[in-house]
């Protein structure tokens, strides 16, 4: 197929099942599951046609399979009434979708040992990229955490796809108590770990990514942002990160990511506008001012 970009599609619900805390929806989206690439989202209209809520939810693609032409299975948990909404819907409910939207993650030329880490029900987009991995002859180490028992995402898999799999909770119901980053260097070195991929909180994947730099490796992140369009239209989801060339960019998470280089992310400072971030008030004084200083100074 040449063309890659996303698509809208009206597609059938084939289920909804019930997770432990979470739902899953299966739908039949042959578009979408054709350009999947692991990492990659869906935005979906919720509450029907007449419905006041206007903004789609975006959902990161858990599992895609050939049946009915390609199927695309999203996980969710009900925390308002747009997802209260998705969890009544019912096989052969058609679900607006446009996807698969965004950057997915970055996969190693060479086999090289990979460690997963994810929280919740952040750790869905992981699944897929854990099945890319293994085809290019990587070796998968998964570490998930959760709250609670109920809210660690499919361990059975977990372990069936990967070398090994460690589970933390913070109330200790399942697998070892604590969180994910306090299990995660173990891991690392007992794998000789090349590249750690995570998703999660944003809490999280700092931790997380201050654990790969210490180990002296590199960590690829899938943020979780608010994304309202999901089309890089709005700038609700738009989070500091340094570029290539050292200046600090407000770029968008929903086309520019959701998966970057966990140590450009200037975690500290998502949520607000940095100083010296391009485009902020003042910076092309300072960066004038510095370029004088510089040149006079050589």
């Amino acid at each position: 197929m040449s063309d890659f970009g996303p698509v809208q599609m009206r597609s059938p619900v084939l289920t909804v099942r019930r997770v432990d805390a979470y739902y899953a929806i299966t739908v039949v989206a042959p578009g979408i599951a054709e350009r999947f690439r692991s990492g990659q989202f869906v935005s979906v209209s919720v509450g029907g046609e007449h419905s006041g809520m206007l903004l789609r939810r975006p959902f990161a693609i858990h599992d895609v399979k050939p049946d009915y032409g390609g199927t695309v299975e999203f996980l969710f948990s009900v925390r308002g009434p747009g997802t209260a909404w998705l969890a009544e819907r019912r096989s052969r409910d058609l679900l607006d979708l446009v996807g698969p939207l965004g950057r997915p993650f970055p996969l190693p030329r060479d086999p090289v040992n990979c460690v997963l880490a994810g929280g919740g029900s952040g750790s869905a987009p992981l699944f897929p990229l854990a099945q890319s991995l293994r085809r290019r002859g990587c070796r998968v180490d998964f570490v998930l955490g959760a709250a609670s028992a109920d809210r660690v995402f499919s361990a059975i898999t977990a372990r069936r796809v990967a070398e090994t799999a460690t589970f933390t909770t913070d109330d200790g119901s399942f697998g070892v108590r604590g969180r994910v980053t306090d299990a995660l260097g173990g891991v690392i070195e007992d794998a000789r770990s090349d590249v750690v991929y995570a998703c999660g909180p944003m809490p999280m994947l700092r931790e997380v990514t201050a654990v790969g730099a210490a180990h002296g490796i590199p960590v690829q992140v899938s943020v979780e942002e608010t994304m309202a369009c999901g089309t890089g239209i709005c700038m609700s989801c738009v989070i500091p990160v340094v570029g290539d060339d050292g200046i600090t960019r407000m770029v968008r998470s929903c086309v520019d990511g959701p998966v970057f280089r966990g140590e450009r992310v200037r975690f500290d400072d998502v949520g607000t506008i940095p100083f010296d971030a391009l485009g902020a008030p003042g910076w092309k004084a300072r960066a004038d001012k510095d370029g004088i200083a510089d040149r006079e100074a050589g």
